[in-house]
């Protein structure tokens, strides 16, 4: 998991190939001009989903994984809290892993808590589980979905 500004996340680039193009999709592009919905950039290897929703709080924020796909998590208003635990530490099956939506959600509660402000990013790559929307109001967020391999 990376937690880390806009204008300093390049320099984690390199842990993934797909990781630029994601980054530089959202320093090119007004994230607040972007219509709620998915934006194809790389076909259905890299794109963006733009979505303004509402905090859950921590009690109905759900632990989840992703196989196929790394999250860049960009905060463009509001503030979003999210829970994180090493996927190798979640022993509590809350729902199996469905290869069609690249989700398996744990019953686990996160270890860690963090809050992601207006502009910043967190990236979670496979090992990392996470639940997102743990905080309260209103969000508008993109998520650029990277695929693995």
């Amino acid at each position: 998991m990376i937690l880390a500004t806009l204008d300093t996340v390049l320099k984690y680039a390199a842990c993934h190939p797909g990781l630029l193009r994601g980054i530089q999709f959202l320093q090119d592009t007004t994230p607040g001009s972007l219509a709620d919905g998915k934006h194809e950039i790389d076909s259905q290897r890299l794109f963006a989903i733009c979505a303004h929703e509402q905090g859950r709080d921590r009690d109905g924020a759900v632990l989840e994984v992703h196989r196929k796909f790394i999250d860049i998590q960009y905060v463009v208003s509001g503030s979003e809290f999210i829970g994180w635990k090493p996927l190798g530490n979640c022993q509590q099956l809350k729902q199996a892993y469905n290869s069609e939506t690249d989700l398996q959600f744990f019953a686990d509660r996160p270890s860690s808590w963090f809050e992601v402000a207006p502009q910043s990013v967190a990236i979670f790559f496979p090992e990392d589980a996470h639940a997102p929307l743990a905080g309260t109001g209103d969000v508008h967020k993109i998520v650029i979905k990277v695929a693995v391999g």
